[in-house]
């Protein structure tokens, strides 16, 4: 990893670490796959901090700009998948 995750400094430690969480394994899903349930519970949990939507495209799409993984299409194909599946995802480009 060679890039900083965006994190917003309004966020406690605990939020923080929540965050890096969840990119670590949107990470995980294009690097060598992640559990259904391991990246929901991530994404739920960042729900809990960041519930907007937009602030949530927004952050996302940082995180995309910086690492080239888009959490969206992650997320997405966790949402289609069913309970037991094993998500993992091509890097597209």
């Amino acid at each position: 990893m060679d890039y900083q995750y965006p994190i917003s400094y309004e966020w406690s430690t605990e939020e923080m670490v929540s965050v890096l969480a969840f990119y670590e394994c949107i990470e995980k899903a294009y690097e060598k796959g992640i559990s259904r349930t391991e990246l929901m519970s991530a994404y739920r949990r960042l729900k809990e901090i960041i519930p907007g939507k937009s602030d949530e495209k927004n952050l996302c799409d940082e995180f995309e700009e910086v690492s080239g993984y888009s959490a969206y299409r992650a997320v997405k194909k966790a949402k289609d998948a069913s309970e037991e599946d094993w998500i993992s995802i091509k890097k597209q480009g």
